[in-house]
């Protein structure tokens, strides 16, 4: 499977907070049956990360991880930092080498038409938008139908799969199970910091959605999008059950 959403950088942001941390995150995506791993910390006004940064946290930690398992570079920018940096900036954050940038959504319910705006003008440079969590975002959750006209838009959804089991409280697991119902979401992902509180698997939460939602494309979900998004490839075809 691919991860696309995994804070796996040590001492980075609210990750791992050690390298020994980080590589029992990426151990753990490992046995769980992950293959490549997308670092994605948080580049916002909390944590200002620079593409610099990302790159050597990423060099440094492909030096000694655990052999099995690819690890590639990218963020999580929240829209305010999207909007402010250069293309010479913002185009080295994006999800291995892609153009897919993953947009954080946010978390504040406080959020006006700003947030749409910045996916118009990201589309607008020649990015490919990739929305981190919208179930857990309140606007999303409060006014979906701004999530689907996002969507209609050509933005696409990466649901956190711990968000399928339940972790982040009902109205989000019924949220994510609505947006994979009704075809909004490509992707799913760890959206991973620890491996306890928030572990990297992707297995329990598409199993979790599959035990409501029989027939799911998993694998679509888990790998086929992911592997089309970082080769700059156009996303195959939802297969009607999964294979």
């Amino acid at each position: 499977m691919i991860d696309l959403h995994c804070h796996a950088l040590p001492g980075v942001d609210d990750g791992p907070a050690t390298t020994a941390d980080a590589l029992a995150l990426l151990r753990a995506a490992l046995a769980a049956g992950t293959a490549t791993v997308v670092a994605t910390p948080h580049v916002s006004p909390r944590f200002p990360t620079t593409a610099d940064t990302i790159a050597a946290g990423v060099e440094a930690l492909r030096a000694v991880a655990p052999p099995g398992i690819e690890l590639l570079a990218g963020a999580e920018v929240a829209h305010e930092p999207a909007l402010e940096l250069p293309d010479t900036e913002l185009r080295r954050l994006t999800l291995g080498d892609s153009r897919t940038l993953l947009l954080e959504s946010p978390l504040s319910p406080a959020v006006g038409p700003v947030f749409e705006r910045c996916v118009d003008e990201l589309q607008g440079r020649g990015y490919r938008v990739l929305l981190a969590h919208p179930e857990r975002a309140p606007l999303f959750l409060n006014q979906p139908q701004r999530l689907r006209a996002l969507v209609e838009g050509g933005a696409l959804c990466s649901l956190t799969a711990s968000a399928l089991s339940g972790r982040f409280g009902q109205g989000a697991k019924w949220f994510a199970l609505e947006l994979l119902r009704d075809g909004l979401a490509q992707s799913v992902d760890s959206d991973a910091h620890d491996v306890h509180g928030r572990p990297p698997g992707l297995r329990a939460g598409l199993q979790a959605a599959a035990d409501m939602l029989p027939g799911i494309p998993a694998m679509w979900l888990a790998r086929d999008v992911g592997a089309a998004l970082l080769a700059d490839a156009p996303i195959p075809a939802q297969p009607a059950t999964d294979s």
